[in-house]
């Protein structure tokens, strides 16, 4: 008797339906480095980036140029700190927290166009992006696990 492969147990989807699920799921996420690059672009990236995280977790460190508004705060606040029209990039603390997710929900909820930044700022640190504190600036150096050389390709 052979063991069952458990990554074929349940086989992989046709191309054209895996293909609409990749391409659904490019429309609700942007990744650290995308975001960082629109930022770093100069001008009006097009979006707003929202850190939905505590104040306490705002000092902390936070992305350069976000708006801070608690996911709690987004039904009573979004309307007057947020133009519908111009879609919102929302992030936490990292992959192991949903705050984006629930921050994101709210938000298309009230009728914003919404995605999610994977990775949080977890990953906007670990990537070696500047951050802010309320001590003032930070950066750290790139997790070579996390960020590639900056002249080399990772394939992304």
């Amino acid at each position: 008797m052979t063991a069952e492969n458990p990554v074929l147990r349940v086989p992989p989807a046709a191309p054209a339906t895996a293909a609409a699920h990749f391409r659904a799921s490019l429309a609700f996420h942007a990744d650290v480095s995308d975001v960082a690059a629109a930022l770093a672009a100069g001008g009006d990236p097009g979006f707003v980036l929202l850190d939905s995280r505590s104040t306490a977790a705002w000092d902390q460190g936070h992305i350069p140029g976000a708006v801070h508004l608690p996911t709690a705060l987004i039904p009573e606040q979004a309307g007057q700190l947020l133009d519908r029209a111009v879609p919102v990039v929302t992030y936490c603390w990292g992959p192991g927290c949903n705050g984006a997710t629930r921050a994101a929900l709210a938000l298309a909820e009230l009728g914003f166009q919404v995605k999610e930044m994977l990775g949080g700022f977890e990953y906007w640190v670990r990537e070696g992006f500047a951050y802010e504190t309320w001590q003032g600036p930070g950066q750290r150096a790139a997790d070579p696990l996390t960020a590639p050389a900056r002249d080399a390709d990772c394939g992304c």
